[in-house]
This record gives structure tokens, sequence and C-alpha cells, in this order.
């Protein structure tokens, strides 16, 4: 199982990004799909999870009407679409596959600040 993220990087608060994870080595249209991310003061949380079909989602309050979590299947990826940008989204933002236990991607550095 292989994840990898990207998209990450600096932005100014109000900003945008999208992060995307290229997944592999598993059937990525069967498995839950999940964004979480770490920053040093709050541990890791949850931000968006998305069933195998796409068909339903949660988020993180704080993020809610912000971010949006997609997938295209056919190309084994997930999004994390990320719209007006604050500094408390600072973090470094994981992808999680929810197979074998659960496997991680490497993580990708997002730093909202002016």
């Amino acid at each position: 199982v292989q994840l990898a993220e990207s998209g990450g990087g600096l932005v100014q608060p109000g900003g945008s990004l999208r992060l995307s994870c290229a997944a592999s080595g598993f059937t990525f249209s069967s498995a839950m799909m999940r964004w979480f991310r770490q920053t040093p003061g709050k541990g890791r949380q949850l931000v968006a999870s998305i069933t195998s079909g796409g068909g339903s989602t949660i988020y993180l309050d704080s993020v809610k009407g912000r971010f949006s979590i997609s997938r295209d299947n056919a190309k084994n990826t997930v999004y994390l679409q990320m719209n007006s940008l604050e500094p408390d989204d600072t973090a470094v933002y994981y992808c999680y596959a929810g197979v074998a236990g659960g496997a991680w991607g490497q993580g990708t550095q997002v730093t909202v600040s002016s």
C-alpha cells in the first residue's frame, strides 16, 4: 500500500490549496479515505472522510463550509480542496486509507501565513 500526498505549501490567509493523494497497492474504489492533520499543539485531527463510492462525507467542525473532500476512483486519487484558509489550518496533512489495518501517507506541510 502506498499513499503519496502533494499540493501543500505556503499560502496567505484567505487563500486556497488543493491537496492530492495518489494511492496504489490496493483496491482504491473499495476503500474509505480520510485526511488528517497534525500540529504539535493539537495532535492529530480527522479533517475529512469520504466513503468508497464518494456518496458520503464528514468534516471537522472548524473546516465545514471551507474544505471539500472528493475522490476520483478512475485515477486512484483523493483530494482535499481547502478554501478560505486560516492560520489555524497550518499543519502537516496526511492521507489515510481504511485498508489493511490502516495506511498513511508521508504527509504534506500546509502553512497559512501572511
